[in-house]
C-alpha cells in the first residue's frame, strides 16, 4: 500500500500528523503550515483511496485506515507524533487513540463523531455518485463544509476545493464512505486515555457541536473548542484553527512556547543545563531569552527555522560572540542546516567582515561540525 505523503520542517521537531476529510486531499492543510512549522514538523497524507495515494479494492474499515497511519509512522521512523483529523480524519484519530495511544502524543479530533450518519445516508451517497460520478455532490459538499460568506470572499479557494471533490477517484471514495458508514466508537471513547481536543464549527450542519460535546464528555481527558465555522473549520479559519492547536499542543502562554521552540532549536542538554545555573540574579534575564527571543522572534512564520539560523550565524560572525557561534552552529545542524551551508555563511562573511573573522569562525565552526557522528 502506498500513501502519498508530503513532510515539512526541521528534524530537531516533533511530527503533527494531518488526517483528511472524505473526498479531501492533504491540500486541504496547506493555509495551516507556514503557522506551524516554527513548532513541528509537519506530516500531511492522502488517505487511502485519495489524491495521488493508492486506490486498492473496497470496501474499506476505519481499523484499515488507522493500520495505514501506523504503517506510515513506522516507514518514517516516527515512534510518537501529535495527531489532528477532520471528519473522517477524527473517526481514524479515535481509532488511534483506543487501539495505539503509544503512537499518540497528544490528539485532536476536528468536525468529526463517534458515529457519524446512518446506513441509509451513506448508502444513498454511495449509490448517487455510482450512476451520476462525482459532479453529482460536490455543489453540495462545498454548501456542507464552508459557510455563505466564505464562499463569497474566497471564490478561488472553493473552485480549488471543488476541483479535488471531482477529482476523487469514485471507488475510493465510495470504500471511505462504507468505512464511515459502519464506524461507530460511541461505547468505546472511554479507552482514549490520550489528552484530546474535540473542535467543533458552530454552524457544522455534518457534525454539529451536540456530537462534539459527546466526545468532550465521553472522553476522559478530553476538551472542546467551538469555533465560528461551518465543516471544514481548518480551511475557513486557518490562522486561528492552527492558533488552537498550537495552544493545545504546546502551550498557551508565550514563554511555553518559547520554551518548547528553544528546546527543539539548542537541544534538551543546553537547556537543562541553563537552566540548572538560573539564580537569583540571572532569572529574569533566562526569562526573557525565551520569552521574548524563542516565544515572539523565532516563532514567527515569516522564515524557516534554517534561514533564521543562518542569519543568526553571518550576525554572531559580524558581533565576534564566539561562544553564542558556536552555541548556533549546533543549533543550526539540529535545524536541518548542512555543513556545507554553513561554510557559505562563513565564506560571504569573510567579504563583509573581514578575513581574520572568517577564518576564525571557520576553526570555531569546525569544532562543532567534527563532533557530529
Amino acid at each position: 500500500m502506498n500513501l502519498n505523503y508530503k513532510l515539512q520542517g526541521t528534524p530537531n521537531s516533533p511530527v503533527l500528523i494531518f488526517s483528511n476529510s472524505l473526498g479531501a486531499e492533504l491540500m486541504m492543510w496547506d493555509e495551516l503550515v507556514s503557522y506551524l512549522l516554527p513548532y513541528f514538523r509537519v506530516l500531511q497524507y492522502d488517505t487511502r483511496g485519495h489524491g495521488a495515494s493508492d486506490v486498492t479494492s473496497g470496501p474499506y474499515t476505519i481499523d484499515l485506515l488507522g493500520q495505514d497511519v501506523i504503517e506510515l509512522l513506522d516507514k518514517l521512523q516516527i515512534e510518537q507524533a501529535y495527531f489532528c483529523g477532520l471528519s473522517m480524519g477524527g473517526l481514524i484519530g479515535q481509532w488511534l487513540g483506543i487501539n495505539h495511544p503509544d503512537r499518540i502524543k497528544k490528539l485532536a479530533l476536528s468536525n468529526t463523531g463517534a458515529k457519524i450518519g446512518n446506513d441509509e445516508r451513506w448508502n444513498s451517497r454511495i449509490a448517487t455518485i455510482t450512476e451520476h460520478g462525482m459532479q453529482a455532490i460536490a455543489d453540495d459538499m462545498m454548501n456542507r463544509w464552508f459557510s455563505d460568506d466564505f464562499r463569497a470572499s474566497h471564490p478561488q479557494r472553493i473552485t480549488e476545493m471543488k476541483a479535488m471533490v471531482l477529482r476523487a477517484p469514485l471507488d475510493g471514495y465510495a470504500s471511505c464512505c462504507v468505512a464511515i458508514r459502519d464506524a461507530d466508537f460511541r461505547d468505546k471513547l472511554g479507552q482514549i486515555s490520550v489528552e484530546t481536543l474535540v473542535i467543533a464549527g458552530d454552524e457544522d450542519p455534518v457534525t454539529n457541536v451536540e456530537q462534539a460535546e459527546f466526545l468532550a464528555t465521553n472522553i476522559p481527558n478530553a476538551s472542546l473548542c467551538v469555533l465560528p465555522a461551518k465543516h471544514l473549520a481548518s480551511t475557513e479559519l486557518p490562522q486561528q484553527y492552527a492558533q488552537v492547536l498550537i495552544n493545545f499542543f504546546v502551550g498557551e502562554s508565550t514563554f511555553d512556547r518559547g520554551m518548547h521552540v528553544r528546546r527543539m532549536v539548542l537541544g534538551d542538554a543546553h537547556v537543562d543545563k541553563a537552566n540548572d545555573q538560573i539564580n537569583e540574579l540571572t532569572a529574569d534575564f533566562q526569562q526573557f531569552i525565551t520569552h521574548y527571543a524563542w516565544g515572539e522572534i523565532w516563532t514567527r512564520p515569516g522564515l524557516s527555522k534554517p534561514n533564521r539560523s543562518l542569519i543568526t550565524l553571518a550576525m554572531l560572525i559580524a558581533l565576534n560572540r564566539k561562544t553564542e557561534f558556536q552555541m548556533h552552529v549546533r543549533a543550526a545542524l539540529n535545524n536541518g542546516v548542512s555543513a556545507a551551508e554553513i561554510k557559505e555563511v562563513i565564506m560571504q562573511s569573510a567579504l563583509y567582515c573581514g578575513l581574520p573573522a572568517a577564518n576564525e569562525a571557520f576553526h570555531l565552526a569546525s569544532e562543532i561540525v567534527n563532533q557530529q557522528p
